[in-house]
């Protein structure tokens, strides 16, 4: 479904007063390896944002958590800009609004924060207008995909587990796929940013047709592995597109990433990086994952003289087992 074209200033209604919605979304990790810009996975790390209509005009806005001290809170936030352009293609505007908004996945880590506000924001848009005009999920995954450019990481924030996206024409799809019990993941989040657009920027424009034939193997093996053979993580998890090209702006986490691997362990980058996403198969491989970070890139036994794996000693990390969210972004709408 195409989300509507905006609808006329003059012909907007302005939605009700002393309504009430809190919505939940989950963090998400995109790309997982071969799946460039199509597979992404929901994980149980959640941003919450809630947000009360008034009659007034006025917008107050609290913020905590993540980005607490640098983010507006205003207008120009992405969660009120999101909310104001999906009602407007429902055919509506708002007057005052309370919104209050808990951040706890970090920003610029490649652990999908902006994707978690876009979906918080038109869900609760979508909640807001009348229940006649109230669009479906299909609505909700290409209006957040436009505004992202892509579905990746929206498509798991708004149902869970493991999406599979594409894109026929402008029309953007989905479908998701149940991820294998076994599958723990481990996010090591580094202390520096790195920008989505500078990551795009390192890739070439082309690629070698060997080198895309083989990731188009490696990404449906991965969705097997995912789903079924979790002892396949580590081969379904190889790629040829994207990583390889981006190691000069995060050399910590390819550093991280190469010790991983060679000791057997599916990690990958996380979307755009920097995060280092390490995908387990079971909890003994967990607790393996979690000690082997811990002597690479907290300081155990890093004895190499190497510029660059030094630099693995110095980065600071935060390193958290989570689990695959199943359900996808939430929604309550409290009663007035």
């Amino acid at each position: 479904m195409t989300a509507p074209a905006m609808a006329g200033a003059a012909t907007l209604r302005t939605v009700a007063p002393g309504q009430r919605v809190t919505v939940r979304v989950p963090a998400t990790s995109a790309n997982l390896g071969p799946g460039y810009d199509s597979l992404g996975l929901a994980l149980s790390l959640y941003d919450t944002v809630d947000v009360a209509t008034a009659d007034d005009g006025e917008l107050a806005f609290a913020l905590s958590g993540e980005g607490a001290d640098t983010l507006p809170r205003d207008g120009s936030h992405l969660v009120v800009r999101t909310i104001d352009l999906a009602l407007e293609r429902l055919g509506y505007r708002r007057s005052g609004l309370r919104l209050s908004a808990e951040n706890v996945s970090p920003h610029g880590r490649g652990l999908g924060s902006s994707a978690s506000a876009t979906v918080a924001a038109v869900l609760v848009a979508a909640e807001l207008v009348d229940p006649a005009d109230r669009p479906d999920r299909a609505w909700v995954l290409q209006l957040c995909s436009e505004i992202e450019g892509h579905p990746d990481n929206v498509a798991p924030a708004i149902f869970g587990s493991l999406a599979l996206s594409w894109q026929d024409g402008e029309t953007f799809r989905t479908a998701v796929a149940r991820v294998h019990p076994d599958v723990v993941p481990i996010v090591a989040i580094p202390d520096y940013e790195l920008s989505t657009e500078l990551a795009r920027s390192l890739l070439p424009s082309s690629v070698p047709h060997h080198a895309a034939a083989a990731n188009s193997g490696r990404a449906a093996l991965l969705v097997h592995a995912l789903t079924n053979d979790p002892s396949l993580l580590v081969p379904g998890t190889e790629d040829y597109l994207h990583q390889s090209y981006r190691e000069s702006a995060m050399r910590p986490s390819a550093d991280l990433i190469r010790r991983l691997r060679a000791e057997g362990h599916a990690a990958v980058v996380s979307g755009a990086g920097p995060t280092v996403l390490a995908l387990a198969a079971g909890a003994e491989e967990a607790d393996e994952v979690q000690a082997a970070v811990e002597r690479f890139a907290l300081g155990g036994d890093v004895h190499a003289v190497d510029t660059e794996l030094d630099r693995v000693e110095r980065t600071t990390w935060r390193v958290m087992r989570l689990d695959v969210d199943s359900e996808g972004a939430k929604v309550e709408v409290h009663s007035r």
